[in-house]
């Protein structure tokens, strides 16, 4: 029996590093995970699939339920789509943990308003494309035992600055205003 047995989570980065550690953890936890995962380079370029499917495999190897999803979490159909699939899949949506993100390092004197919107968008928007479709559903739900949570990821660049990443640190820290917003 584990920590999250009959629960069904969203993880979006779910395809490699801490994003497919989460979702490892939460299956070998019992929960049910839809993993969204683009499969693009460090910088957001690129993409491939083929990640998010990986986990996916391995998990349901294990006898956990999982679903892949490969899409680009900054667009809002795309968050849309992954709260829908987990209610089809899994007939309902406990958790939602926004890890996706990119860098693109440059000092402020050299970063691309290309550069800057790229990491703002795949963290920022990123974040708001699931918590918008999840958050109505668990109203929807109105059951103050629900349990329900957002795990929304930040890092200590936003929290302390960097002077090489001013892009990703000011989306981490819009990340910090959007949970702080979310929690009251």
């Amino acid at each position: 029996m584990g920590y999250l047995d009959g629960r069904v989570a969203i993880i979006t980065g779910g395809g490699r590093g801490i994003g497919a550690e989460i979702a490892k953890l939460f299956a070998a936890e019992g929960a049910s995970l839809v993993i969204n995962d683009l499969g693009a380079n460090t910088d957001g370029t690129g993409g491939d699939a083929g990640p998010a499917h990986e986990i996916a495999e391995q998990i349901r190897a294990t006898g956990a339920g999982a679903v892949a999803n490969g899409g680009d979490i900054s667009e809002v159909a795309t968050g849309e789509e992954l709260v829908a699939t987990a209610l089809k899949e899994f007939g309902k949506l406990d958790v939602v943990v926004n890890v996706a993100g990119i860098l693109r390092d440059r000092m402020i004197f050299n970063l691309s308003p290309e550069d800057w919107d790229a990491v703002i968008k795949v963290h920022l928007r990123g974040h708001y494309t699931t918590v918008r479709p999840a958050s109505a559903y668990f109203r929807e739900q109105r059951n103050p035992q629900g349990n329900y949570r957002i795990i929304n990821f930040s890092s200590d660049s936003g929290l302390q600055g960097s002077p090489g990443q001013p892009n990703y640190a000011a989306a981490k820290m819009g990340i910090v205003g959007l949970t702080y917003s979310l929690a009251q």
